[in-house]
Formats: structure tokens, C-alpha cells, sequence
């Protein structure tokens, strides 16, 4: 098994709830302290650089217009792990494609970062979440649609080495494609794209690119994997490998159980913060209508609601030791941990990739390295003998 650890770079500084209606897109960066938000940056970035020296691979996404995730721009924070880093595999996850007026700019992004880091990319695409639709001045409808349309061009473009093309397509137009530099890996990088819903699955596994799917418990991501299976014996295609299936949950792994469930319980600042206004949470297009209507149905007031890459409605309701029993955190000591992993692998049918959501929110930095450096020595190896997968070393002290 492969492992990646995952920070969402957060903001946890924030005022009272009761005084602001939404944490995403109205909440004023006159909250923001410039110097304290750049120092939290140093410590991230060095948190990301302790997961490639303990042998582990890193993650990193995008959001916009909120305090929940200060990485406006993936690109940016993954160029510079590109250098920051030696070994480790350099996953976006993802890039919000359908959110983006210009896909072949971000087919050059992707491949200017595959040569800075000597073709340790991996490239995520996602359709972008309902949030920032307003925020980036997006169309809610035909989401997917513009996605997959925005994919395809972007992998022709890697993989278009003979001069340039036309494109002229039904969302996008461009005239002479032919993008400088082209990626170190040849054809192209691997490509995830996410899904929370076993509908979304056909389609990525015709393309063979692996799924991701984030904090969608045991039943959840079951049946979000056995779909990619299904649909694969359906077409005649090859049984996927546990290479294609990839898992994120909320991972804090502690000397004894008291200490994983300790940190575990300041992750949690990641569910209970998302405060979102429902003119925000419930663009008209976005969702199925029968499922805005039940959410417009709801109180008036804003609440915290759960992350959009996790289609369980009630996961903020729920406590810790639910949260473990549902498999979206994964805490205690490392013993404890591995069975953990090793209960949920064996229920989804098994799984090649499992990315960590080892800080958040008011964890501090100290804490955090110790919670990936004892993971890597102490979880890892365990699971690696039930899963095989990525020899783990630690060069911390």
C-alpha cells in the first residue's frame, strides 16, 4: 500500500461562529494575520517534507474563498514540494477543472511540475465542489459534463507530441495546442479522479484512472470500488489491482490509544468548522433537485455541514468513536491503527492507496510530526503485511 499524507493548510484562527454566517466565501480575510498565516505555511510545508523523510508520499488539493484551506492554488504548493521533497510521490488532489475557464493551461501546469519534481507527479481532477461556484463565477449545471470535456482535452494535450490541434469542443475552444514543456512521465502522469457516488465510477474506469473517494466510510467506499470492479467485468476489461482504489480518512496515530484519540479528536476541527450558508451549499443545478429541495427544507440558519467530499450527511453529529466505527478516522496507537486499516481494507475488498488527513485545524505542528513519524514506523509495516506495499523508513529525529 501506498501512503500520502494530506493537510488541508488551514486557517483555525477564526472568530466566534455566531459572528460571521459562513466560513466559505463571505467570511472576511480581514481576519487573516499575513504574518501568522506565513508562518503556518513554513510549518506545513516542513510537515510535508517530514512524510518524504519518513518515506511516505504527500497530498495536496485546492479551495477557494474559504479559511477551511489556505492552498488557493495546488500548483504552486506542489512546485514548491517539488524541490522541498526528494522521494516522495507528488499528488493534486485535485484540480477543479470544471471550475477553470482554460483546461490547457493547467495541462501546462501539470507538466512543468512533472519536470521539477523528475516525474514524481500524479494528477487528480475534480469537478469542484458546490461552494465555489458563486466564488469562481461558475455555471452549477453540467458540471460533469464540462469536467470530463476539460480531461480529455488535457490529456491529449500531454500526449500530442506531432505539432499542434484544434480543439472544438462543446465547453471549450482553443486554437493551436501545443504545449511547452511536455511531462517528464511518458504517455502521461496517472491520472485519479474522485467520486463519492458508484454512478460516477464507469466512466473513470473506462478511461483506467484510479478513484479516490474521501471519507465515505466502509459501506460508502465499497460500493464506490466494487463499481470500478463490476463495470470493469461488464466491458471486458481487466480486474483492477488495488493500484486503482484509493481511500482518505481523518489518521492520527499515537504512543498509546489515549494519545491517537487525542489527536484525533483536534482533527475533527475539519468536520465541525465547515460553517456554510445555504445559498452556498445549494446551488440550483449543482445537486439532484429532489436533494436541494430536502436541504432547503431544513433550518434557515447556517450550521456546520458536512465536507463536500464526504456523502455522509450526519458525520458532523457524530462522535469519535463513531467516527472510527464508521471508518472516517482511523485512530490510537499504532497496533490499534493498522487494525483499523487492515478491518476496512478487507471490507471495501481491498485498496492500493490510503491518504492521511494527519492535521487539521488546531493540531500543532510537534504533534502532527509525531503523529506521521509513528505511523510510518509503527503502522505501516504492519499493514504491509497483510496489503504489501511501500517500505517505510523514518529519518526523523
Amino acid at each position: 500500500m501506498q501512503y500520502w499524507h494530506f493537510s488541508e493548510a488551514a486557517y483555525p484562527y477564526l472568530p466566534d461562529p455566531e459572528t460571521y454566517e459562513s466560513v466559505r466565501v463571505t467570511l472576511p480575510n480581514g481576519v487573516i494575520d499575513p504574518a501568522r498565516a506565513a508562518d503556518l505555511w513554513d510549518r506545513y510545508l516542513r510537515e510535508w517534507q517530514v512524510a518524504d523523510e519518513c518515506g511516505l508520499n504527500v497530498m495536496v488539493n485546492e479551495h477557494h474563498s474559504t479559511a477551511t484551506c489556505m492552498n488557493s492554488a495546488a500548483p504552486v504548493i506542489a512546485g514548491a514540494l517539488a524541490r522541498l521533497t526528494t522521494n516522495a510521490r507528488i499528488l493534486i488532489l485535485g484540480n477543479p477543472v470544471a471550475n477553470r475557464t482554460d483546461p490547457v493551461r493547467i495541462a501546462e501546469e501539470m507538466a512543468l511540475l512533472d519536470l521539477l519534481s523528475h516525474g514524481r507527479l500524479e494528477v487528480g481532477f475534480v469537478r469542484g465542489v458546490q461552494y465555489e461556484v458563486a466564488a469562481t463565477n461558475s455555471r452549477p449545471v453540467r458540471m460533469s459534463e464540462r469536467m470530463w470535456e476539460a480531461v480529455e482535452l488535457i490529456t491529449r494535450a500531454w500526449s500530442t507530441h506531432d505539432g499542434p490541434f484544434n480543439w472544438e469542443g462543446e465547453f471549450f475552444h482553443h486554437r493551436q495546442v501545443n504545449i511547452w514543456p511536455r511531462p517528464h512521465q511518458q504517455p502521461a502522469p496517472p491520472v485519479w479522479v474522485t467520486a463519492v457516488n458508484p454512478a460516477s465510477v464507469p466512466r473513470i474506469a473506462d478511461h483506467g484512472y484510479r478513484v479516490g473517494t474521501f471519507l465515505s466510510g466502509f459501506d460508502g467506499t465499497r460500493a464506490v470500488f466494487q463499481a470500478y470492479r463490476d463495470h470493469c467485468a461488464a466491458t471486458g476489461k481487466p480486474a483492477p489491482g488495488d493500484e486503482m482504489f484509493g481511500y482518505a480518512a481523518l489518521v492520527y496515530t499515537g504512543r498509546t490509544d489515549e494519545e491517537g484519540f487525542e489527536g484525533a479528536r483536534k482533527l475533527l476541527w475539519y468536520l465541525h468548522s465547515n460553517k456554510v450558508a445555504k445559498q452556498f451549499a445549494y446551488p440550483p443545478g449543482y445537486l439532484p433537485y429532489h436533494v436541494r429541495a430536502v436541504g432547503l427544507r431544513g433550518p434557515l440558519t447556517s450550521t456546520p455541514g458536512s465536507p463536500a467530499s464526504s456523502p455522509i450527511p450526519d458525520v458532523t453529529a457524530m462522535s469519535l468513536a463513531e467516527l472510527i466505527e464508521r471508518g472516517i478516522v482511523f485512530a490510537g496507537s499504532a497496533a490499534t491503527v493498522a487494525g483499523q486499516i487492515e478491518r476496512f481494507y478487507e471490507h471495501v475488498g481491498g485498496f492500493g492507496h490510503l491518504l492521511l488527513m494527519g492535521q487539521a485545524g488546531h493540531l500543532g505542528h510537534e504533534d502532527t510530526v509525531r503523529g506521521i513519524a509513528n505511523f510510518a514506523e509503527g503502522v505501516a509495516p504492519l499493514v504491509d503485511r497483510v496489503t504489501g506495499g511501500l517500505a517505510v523508513q523514518s529519518n526523523v529525529g
